[in-house]
């Protein structure tokens, strides 16, 4: 089972974002590739504190992780804060350390792995996209195949080492002061951060060597998902030029509105209405479920209101806990025009007894009725 992401920075679900940040930083710092050259295990602690921090330091994927956990960032090739790599790490969280590595400038080759001399690798932008979903491709699943226009790194293209940063992709500055000699380093200016700049390209590329081309990506999408959530595909975004790494692909889940069933959570409701001479006699009805089309006994005697409870029919949780129930509101339909000889017999059922209002101990009232579909 995935490590909680409290548990890695060692804080509780409470803390600030600067309490937040201040763990991050401790964990990094301690377990940062400089300090510890050649550690597997050091690089993965690294790992695993810098993808806890990208998820509980974003207010949206905070509140979804608290929800769900790890499920809200499952499946599609690591949605979510899964699967950073190190070029990730330095590209992003280069200001939460400050100068605590090298002469006053920062990580000593931060933003580009592992030591001074390694190039920076850019990544690509994200794109964004969003995918319509029935309520049946949600309680069982879906895999979907979108066409994504995204920028791609343009046949013939060629790059060289950029002649300022001599492909380090900063460039770094020494300066005389009174407390001695402060060293720091900043973005090339020329490249922006690449290390490397256009050599050839076709005619069709950009500036960076980079062309719009339209893609097939494959993306699976779990049961449970709700609308909004926003699930990511790495990778599948915009490619960076030279040897950068491509943005990813963003899927925001939109869920449609189905003609019969309504959502609530994990639990679906359905409002099934009954004649009169049905709700006296007992019938059997066919609804609608995620599943398809089942049969169900209504008993002679129905009150208007009753709530039958088919356990299980609901949506699948996406934390992995079962399915929620689905919710039959029984509505006892009461006809508004009669002819002459339904009035009449009606007329001499007002007083018969078996016409006569006696509820059982056992008829919830409605609050109550209420109560139980919420326990």
């Amino acid at each position: 089972m995935k490590e909680d992401y409290y548990d890695i920075l060692k804080i509780s679900k409470n803390a600030t974002a600067d309490e937040i940040k201040k763990a991050y930083r401790k964990k990094a710092l301690k377990y940062h590739p400089d300090k510890n050259p050649d550690n597997k295990e050091a690089e993965e602690m690294f790992k695993k504190a810098a993808e806890a921090y990208e998820v509980l330091s974003n207010p949206e994927k905070k509140a979804r992780y608290d929800q769900f956990g790890h499920q809200a960032f499952d499946g599609a090739g690591g949605f979510g804060g899964g699967g950073m790599n190190m070029d990730d790490i330095f590209s992003q969280f280069g200001d939460i350390f400050g100068g605590a590595f090298g002469g006053g400038g920062g990580f000593s080759g931060f933003g580009g792995g592992f030591g001074g001399n390694q190039q920076r690798r850019v990544k690509g932008s994200n794109l964004r996209i969003r995918v319509s979903l029935t309520l049946e491709e949600i309680a069982n699943g879906v895999e979907k195949k979108l066409k994504v226009k995204r920028k791609v790194q343009a046949p013939g293209t060629t790059y060289k080492t950029c002649s300022t940063c001599n492909g380090h992709g900063q460039v770094t500055r020494v300066t005389n002061t009174i407390l001695g000699r402060m060293q720091t380093a900043s973005t090339c200016p020329t490249c922006g951060g690449a290390g490397q700049s256009i050599d050839k390209k076709p005619a069709d590329a950009d500036a960076q060597g980079l062309k719009v081309a339209e893609e097939t990506v494959s993306v699976k999408i779990p049961a449970g998902v709700v609308d909004g959530m926003q699930l990511k595909v790495s990778g599948k975004g915009n490619d960076a030029p030279g040897n950068g790494i491509a943005g990813d692909l963003l899927v925001v889940i939109e869920e449609e509105e189905h003609t019969t069933l309504k959502r609530e959570g994990d639990n679906l409701h359905y409002d099934l209405y009954v004649s009169l001479p049905d709700a006296v006699l007992g019938t059997s009805k066919e609804i609608d479920t995620v599943t398809g089309k089942v049969r169900i006994k209504i008993e002679p005697g129905v009150q208007s209101g009753k709530i039958l409870r088919l356990r299980g029919k609901g949506i699948p949780s996406i934390n992995g806990y079962g399915s929620g129930d689905l919710l039959v509101h029984v509505n006892v339909w009461t006809p508004k025009t009669l002819s002459k000889e339904q009035k009449e017999f009606f007329e001499n059922m007002k007083n018969d007894e078996h016409f006569q209002p006696k509820p059982e101990s056992g008829d919830k009232s409605f609050f109550e009725k209420v109560k139980d579909m919420f326990s």
